[in-house]
C-alpha cells in the first residue's frame, strides 16, 4: 500500500508507543524533523504534510515550528495539528481556524498525574516539608516547632479551571480531606460545578476565601496575565498559590513581590515563563517556594496515555473521523472540504 498519508513531528514524541501505533498503518509515512534540520528538508516535509504532531512546550522546539499564520502558509495540504500533550502553547488556534485546519490536544491524558502533583505540592507546602528539609541539609539543631504546619482537612481550596485536571483535584480534595472546594470556571454552570463537588464563585471571591489556590486552566488570550499583583493582594497571608498548568498565566514578578512582602504563605510552581527557569529567577530564592520543572504530567502512566491518545487521534483524522479532543469545532466544515480535495473522498465524521 502506498504511503499516501503524511504525518510529521519535531524532535520527540511523548512515548515510543506513539511510534508503534503509527507504524501499524502501512498507508502512513511518519517523518521526524529536528530543530537543526535544514530548511530545504523542512520545506519539503511541511508542503506534503497532512497532520503535524506538535510539541506542547514552546521552549522545546524552535519558533519556526510553532503553528501560526506564517507556518500555515507553508503547509498547503495540512488538515490538522495535534499536540502531544494537553497544552497547546505552540498552536495559534485562531490561525488554524482561519486556515481551515483542525487543532487538537490530548486533554485528560495526564489528569491523574497533574492533579496528584498539585495535591502533593499543597501537602508539602502546608506541612512546611520543603523548608524543614532545606534547613536539615544546611544546619544542625532544628527545632521541631519551628516549622509547625497545618492540616489540609476541612480547609478551603480554590480551583481556577475545573476541567479534566481541576475536576480530578476537586474530587481528591473533597473525598480525601473533606475540603470545601470553590471553583472559578466561566465555561461551566453552577450545576455542572456542583456535580464536581465544588461551588461556583467569581475569581475575586475565590482568592479571598481560599486557603489554597490551584491554577488549572489553559494559557490563552483570556488567561494570559490573569493572576497578578491585584489578585495576589486579595489572597490571605496564610494562603498558598499552586500552579501546574502553564507559565505566563501568573505574573512571576508580582508573585515574588507578594512572597517577599509576606502577602501569601508560599507557592508551588511547576510552570514558568521561561522553561526551565534560570537559576537567578527570584522565585528560586525563597525557601517557601516548591519548584519543579514542568514535570507534573511527566509520569510513566501519563506518557503512555498521552502517546496512545495522540496516535489514535491522528489516525482518526487521517481516516476522516471527527477527533475527540477538537479545540476548534468551527473549523470542521472547512476541514471536510480540504479532506475531500486532498483524498478524493468525503470524511464520514
Amino acid at each position: 500500500m502506498a504511503k499516501d498519508k503524511r504525518v510529521f513531528y519535531v524532535k520527540y514524541v511523548s512515548d515510543p508507543l506513539y511510534l508503534e501505533i503509527m507504524n501499524t498503518r502501512p498507508d502512513v509515512q511518519l517523518d521526524k524533523l529536528e530543530n537543526e534540520t535544514d530548511d530545504a528538508t523542512v520545506s519539503a516535509v511541511l508542503e506534503a504534510a497532512h497532520v503535524y504532531t506538535a510539541s506542547s512546550s514552546r521552549d522545546e522546539v524552535l519558533p519556526k515550528f510553532h503553528v501560526d499564520a506564517q507556518f500555515l502558509a507553508r503547509t498547503p495540504n495540512l488538515l490538522a495539528v495535534s499536540t502531544l500533550g494537553a497544552g497547546y502553547d505552540t498552536v495559534n488556534v485562531s490561525a488554524c481556524t482561519e486556515a481551515g485546519v483542525l487543532a487538537c490536544n490530548q486533554s485528560g491524558g495526564n489528569r491523574e498525574a497533574v492533579a496528584e502533583h498539585a495535591l502533593g505540592m499543597m501537602l508539602v507546602l502546608t506541612k512546611h516539608m520543603i523548608e524543614a528539609d532545606r534547613f536539615m541539609h544546611r544546619a544542625n539543631g532544628i527545632q521541631r516547632t519551628l516549622y509547625m504546619g497545618n492540616d489540609l482537612y476541612g480547609k478551603t481550596v480554590g480551583i481556577i479551571g475545573l476541567g479534566n485536571v481541576g475536576g480530578r483535584l476537586a474530587e481528591l480534595c473533597h473525598g480525601l480531606f473533606a475540603m470545601r472546594v470553590l471553583a472559578y470556571d466561566p465555561y461551566l454552570s453552577a450545576d455542572e460545578i456542583k456535580a464536581k463537588h465544588a461551588e461556583k464563585v467569581e475569581l475575586d471571591e475565590l482568592l479571598r476565601q481560599s486557603d489554597y489556590v490551584s491554577l488549572n486552566c489553559p494559557l490563552s488570550s483570556e488567561t494570559r496575565g490573569m493572576i497578578g499583583a491585584r489578585q495576589f493582594g486579595l489572597m490571605k497571608p496564610t494562603a498558598y498559590f499552586v500552579t501546574t498548568c502553564r507559565g505566563s498565566i501568573h505574573d512571576e514578578k508580582a508573585l515574588a513581590e507578594a512572597l517577599a512582602a509576606r502577602k501569601i504563605a508560599g507557592a508551588g510552581l511547576d510552570v514558568w515563563e521561561k522553561e526551565p527557569p534560570d537559576m537567578d529567577n527570584p522565585l528560586l530564592k525563597f525557601d517557601n517556594v516548591l519548584a519543579t520543572p514542568h514535570t507534573a504530567g511527566v509520569t510513566k502512566e501519563a506518557r503512555l496515555t498521552m502517546a496512545r491518545y495522540a496516535a489514535e487521534q491522528v489516525l482518526d483524522i487521517l481516516d476522516g473521523k471527527r477527533p475527540p479532543r477538537l479545540l476548534n469545532p468551527e473549523a470542521w466544515p472547512a476541514f471536510v472540504k480540504r479532506y475531500e480535495r486532498i483524498f478524493g473522498v468525503r470524511p464520514n465524521g
